[in-house]
């Protein structure tokens, strides 16, 4: 069992995501702060890239706010550095492959290791052609986090039986961004993880309200929510810590006695 896995033993898990550097990396360190002292269970702790795929309009736009900023990948690392003297829970970097690329694979996954980030998550990289991260990341002890998605169908049970930490459902075809409902059968996708590994499974894509993510969590693991969460930073920029992390424990005790 790895830390992600076992953040997973008491309960259901709220996952929060964060572009790192939007508005500015000082601002992202307290919402961090302010997520884990709320009920967060692990942090996704988006690195900018000026073109995200899987990302809706929202994000995209902090990315190219974070970016704007002066944001680097080694000064995440930094932030990262600061933000594990008093933020014991699991920290994931979600990013894109070019990024890791850029930077030297082994470099950039060495240094996840050195920082104390547990897992990463790269969206644009497939399952077939994972193996070259997959292998770095099984050196340095860093869980590298599948995705499943409703396009993933024959090949779910392929997927999770080799996956480690947790499982990231996409709840929803297309890119990021909050919905007003779910139609997807998440149930069924759920099911036919559980039937392959027991690798706990959390899912994201679309969720935004209390009501969502405990609907979600009845069904799943965990919950994970990323575009509200930049919303708010978006409209309160500097002034969001405190109005992230009261979002993050409405949602943390929506799930809370499931």
């Amino acid at each position: 069992m790895s830390r992600l896995s076992d953040a997973f033993n008491n309960g259901k898990v709220f996952i929060p995501f964060v572009t790192c550097g939007d508005p500015n990396l000082e601002t992202t360190a307290k919402i961090v702060r302010e997520m884990a002292k709320n009920g967060a269970g692990i942090i996704e702790l988006g690195i900018p890239f000026s073109d995200p795929t899987a990302e809706g309009p929202t994000i995209q736009e902090a990315n190219i706010r974070a970016l704007s900023s002066g944001t680097t990948t080694d000064k995440i690392f930094d932030m990262v550095i600061n933000l594990r003297k008093d933020v014991t829970i699991p920290l994931v970097f979600m990013t894109y492959a070019n990024v890791v690329f850029s930077y030297g694979c082994e470099k950039f996954i060495s240094s996840c290791k050195e920082i104390g980030i547990d897992g990463l998550i790269l969206p644009d990289i497939p399952f077939e052609e994972k193996e070259e991260f997959l292998s770095v990341c099984k050196k340095y002890d860093i869980d590298f986090i599948s995705l499943i998605a409703p396009t993933s169908e024959q090949r779910i049970g392929m997927i999770a039986s080799e996956a480690n930490g947790f499982i990231y459902v996409v709840s929803s075809l297309g890119v990021t961004g909050v919905r007003s409902s779910i139609t997807t059968d998440i149930e069924a996708i759920v099911k036919k993880i559980k039937q392959n590994t027991p690798t706990p499974c959390a899912i994201g894509f679309g969720i935004s309200t209390p009501e969502q993510a405990r609907k979600m969590a009845m069904v799943a693991d965990g919950v994970i929510v990323g575009s509200a969460i930049v919303k708010i930073i978006a409209e309160h920029k500097q002034n969001s810590p405190e109005i992230v992390g009261e979002y993050v424990k409405q949602m943390k005790n929506a799930i809370s006695d499931l």
